[in-house]
């Protein structure tokens, strides 16, 4: 963690042992009181924490907020669902490269029952944002919206003023290639067994433009990442 979370941080507050930021600030920071961390509002300010006491119960420390975070880059991440443990990595580094929203949709090839799993059932997708969050050391937190299928999703981002789908099969040219100002763009990327015909062909009548990463298969995970770099540093954001 390169910063610390708070829903919520007071000019003096108090942290149960128990939690999981009080054992990162003991056990990987070894902060002793006196000792200083970042910290921050969830999408709000973020500061200085010092530690004024310590018991066997609790933690306390005061916080000074410094700044706002920056806002988050205007991209759109639409990523078709696949499995829980992927996805966590999707998510978390997505948040790391701030994409302003997330958008995780089904499609005509991926397991209908990725949709239903624990990871957003329970909630957990949300401490994995956060947990990108605190690795970029900011305090903004992505938007994620569901779309049961691609025709949803792709009615979810309208408001891109600039639309990339990175798809292998497509004639398509080099996603370093494009020229992109630094507005509102919207780049999807497929599933474990990518889109099918029909879905690509909603996809250009929606105005997406088709690009590439190479002529090697990747992970979605993988090409979340990396097609996410080459946008970001295609509109001088990186």
């Amino acid at each position: 963690m390169n910063i610390i979370l708070f829903t919520h941080l007071d000019a003096e507050n108090s942290l149960p042992l128990s939690d999981y930021r009080a054992l990162h600030i003991q056990k990987i920071l070894k902060l002793g009181v006196g000792g200083q961390f970042s910290a921050g509002e969830i999408n709000g300010k973020k500061g200085q924490a010092t530690i004024l006491s310590m018991d066997f119960e609790e933690l306390h420390f005061s916080f000074t907020a410094r700044e706002n975070s920056p806002p988050l880059h205007p991209v759109t991440l639409l990523v078709a669902q696949v499995r829980p443990i992927c996805m966590r990595r999707i998510l978390r580094e997505a948040v790391s490269l701030g994409v302003g929203r997330i958008i995780l949709t089904g499609t005509e090839t991926s397991e209908k029952s990725y949709a239903d799993a624990k990871l957003y059932k329970s909630g957990e997708y949300r401490s994995v944002l956060l947990d990108g969050a605190m690795q970029s050391g900011e305090t903004r937190v992505s938007e994620v919206l569901f779309a049961s299928s691609v025709r949803q999703a792709i009615s979810m981002t309208e408001d891109a003023l600039s639309r990339i789908v990175l798809d292998n099969v497509m004639d398509a040219k080099p996603l370093a290639s494009f020229v992109l100002p630094p507005a509102p763009v919207a780049l999807a990327v497929g599933g474990e067994r990518g889109f099918t015909d029909r879905e690509r062909s909603l996809f250009l009548e929606s105005g997406f433009k088709a690009a590439s990463l190479g002529q090697r298969i990747l992970r979605t995970e993988t090409a979340c990442s990396a097609g996410l770099g080459v946008l970001l540093g295609r509109m001088l954001l990186l």
